[in-house]
C-alpha cells in the first residue's frame, strides 16, 4: 500500500481487531483488507481507518463512499 499515490482506492473494513494493520490486497475483489482496532459504531471505525492510513501513507484520506458499510472506496490526495 506504500505505492499508492493519489485516486481512489477500495478498502475492505474488519473493526474489533486486535491491532490496526493492512492485511493484504485482495486482488479478486480489487480491494485492500484493513483491520481496524475501533468498534463498528457510532462512527469510530471510519475515523480511525482515516487517522490510521493518514499516519501510514503520509496523505490526506477521505471516506467517500461506505460510511455505514464494510466495503468503503477512499480518496487519497497530497497532504496540504
Amino acid at each position: 500500500m506504500k505505492g499508492i499515490k493519489q485516486g481512489i482506492i477500495k478498502v475492505i473494513l474488519k473493526p474489533n481487531s486486535p491491532k490496526s494493520r493492512i492485511v493484504k490486497l485482495d486482488s479478486e475483489r480489487e480491494a485492500y483488507l484493513i483491520d481496524i482496532k475501533a468498534p463498528a459504531q457510532d462512527n469510530k471505525a471510519n475515523i480511525e481507518l482515516v487517522k490510521f492510513l493518514s499516519r501510514e501513507l503520509k496523505k490526506d484520506v477521505k471516506i467517500i463512499k461506505g460510511f455505514k458499510n464494510r466495503e468503503k472506496l477512499l480518496r487519497i490526495s497530497l497532504k496540504k
